[in-house]
């Protein structure tokens, strides 16, 4: 199968909410890149986040097999150091091979769930 995809993918929106409701994990509020792996060599992905008020974090190390997807939760997110809940940031995902990646967020901070989703910016 053909790698498909960039190099380099650019999140500019991202926030934990600090607070949930419903089962967890399920329905944790969270933020996730979906990366998919079309390509015959496993992905090694770094991601960096971004603040307004700081330094960027990172990086974040992360391995995508051949021929598969991973939906990586950045509330898992944990080495060099967790994300913080409740702050804005962005993120940079630069891997070694062909990646797509899709941005999605589930906020339930209320009874009436909102789930929203985009596909990052490629480079």
């Amino acid at each position: 199968m053909r790698a498909i995809g960039h190099l380099i993918w650019a999140i500019p929106e991202g926030y934990i909410p600090r607070e949930s409701t419903g089962p967890s994990p399920e329905m944790l509020s969270h933020e996730t890149a979906c990366i998919l792996n079309t390509g015959e060599d496993p992905a090694d992905v770094e991601i960096y986040v971004f603040f307004s008020n700081r330094e960027p974090a990172g990086p974040y190390h992360v391995q995508v097999p051949a021929r598969r997807t991973r939906h990586l939760r950045f509330n898992d997110l944990d080495d060099p150091e967790p994300i913080p809940r409740g702050t804005d940031y962005a993120s940079l995902l630069i891997a070694n091979v062909p990646i797509v990646v899709q941005h999605t967020r589930l906020d339930s901070r209320q009874a009436a769930n909102a789930l929203i989703s985009t596909i990052a910016f490629p480079s």
